[in-house]
């Protein structure tokens, strides 16, 4: 059984945890509504320049040669905006996943030394029960770590995959620019 002054520890860390997520939950939010706000304004002002611009145009020709010059901008613009995006989701979602894992262990050692103390009281006689006990407990340990390990892979794999996208967009948007 836990004392009263582990009880209180644990409510606390529990509590410093709780507070220090939701902190870093709106900073989280704080950085998408800059984003948000800064790619409005720029928006907004390009919009009234190429509005400006549209007024000055003669012909076809030279509309389409305007709205064509305006195409690689944009594109590059929502990429950056994406990517931008993207970092302020993966710095969020670190930060939980770290305090998530610092949890789980907190509660693995908890728990293996709660289960350490009630094997070692155990009754005469059930030393075989209490091998399976500490090998079931291994085992779940073992593919807990292993379910991590393979989140961790996975994440990995997939801000690879969207920096590779993300470059292979860029590229893309940039070679019809190249061949004017």
């Amino acid at each position: 059984m836990m004392t009263a002054e582990q009880l209180m520890a644990s409510h606390k860390a529990n509590l410093e945890t709780l507070f220090g997520l939701t902190s870093k939950a709106f900073e989280g939010v704080e950085k998408l509504v800059e984003l948000n706000l800064n790619a409005t304004k720029a928006a907004l002002s390009e919009s009234a320049q190429n509005t400006q611009a549209s007024f000055s145009v003669k012909d076809a020709q030279e509309l389409m040669s305007l709205q064509a010059s305006l195409f690689q901008p944009l594109a590059e613009k929502t990429a950056a905006y994406s990517r931008h995006l993207y970092d302020i989701s993966t710095g969020t979602t670190s930060e939980f996943a770290k305090a998530f894992e610092a949890q789980t262990v907190g509660a693995q050692k908890q728990f293996a030394s709660l289960i350490d103390s009630t094997l070692a009281n155990a009754p005469a006689g059930s030393e075989s029960a209490v091998a399976v006990m500490k090998n079931a407990v291994s085992a779940a340990s073992t593919a807990f770590e292993s379910v991590q390990k393979a989140v961790k892979q996975a994440t990995e794999m997939a801000e690879s995959n969207f920096n590779a996208m993300t470059n292979q967009a860029a590229a893309a948007v940039k070679a019809p620019a190249k061949k004017r």
